[in-house]
C-alpha cells in the first residue's frame, strides 16, 4: 500500500498513513504538522540532516510550506541563494478561512508531495 492507494481514504486516515510511512522511513514519527513540514523544507533544502538553529528550524518550516502550497500555484520559486536556501514568492493570496480549514489544506498538499517523491 502507498499513498496513491488511500487517496479515497478520509484526509485523517490519509495524514495518518503518511505519519506511519515517515516514521519506518526517518526512525521517528513526526509530531504534528509542523514536523512533517520541517522535513519538507529538510528534503527541499538538499543539503541533508544536520543540526539546525532555531531560525533555520522555523525557516525550513517556511520552505516546507512554500513548497507544498506550489503544487497549487499559492508560491513558486524564485532563486536559491548563494547558501542553497530556497525562496518563495507568493503568487495568490491563501483562502480566509479557519484554523481547521487551513490546516487541511497544508495536509492535503503535504500528501500529494509525498505522492510526488
Amino acid at each position: 500500500m502507498n499513498l496513491a492507494t488511500v487517496e479515497d481514504l478520509p484526509l485523517e486516515q490519509q495524514w495518518e498513513y503518511l505519519l506511519t510511512t515517515l516514521e519506518a522511513t526517518v526512525g521517528k514519527k513526526p509530531a504534528d504538522l509542523n514536523g512533517v513540514l520541517f522535513l519538507v523544507g529538510v528534503q527541499e533544502l538538499g543539503q541533508g540532516a544536520r543540526r539546525f538553529t532555531k531560525e533555520q528550524k522555523q525557516d525550513l518550516m517556511h520552505i516546507g510550506i512554500c513548497k507544498v502550497l506550489s503544487l497549487s500555484s499559492y508560491y513558486e520559486l524564485e532563486y536559491i541563494d548563494e547558501d542553497g536556501w530556497p525562496h518563495y514568492q507568493l503568487l495568490r493570496a491563501l483562502p480566509q478561512t479557519g484554523l481547521d480549514a487551513q490546516e487541511n489544506l497544508l495536509k492535503m498538499h503535504v500528501i500529494e508531495y509525498f505522492k510526488n517523491l
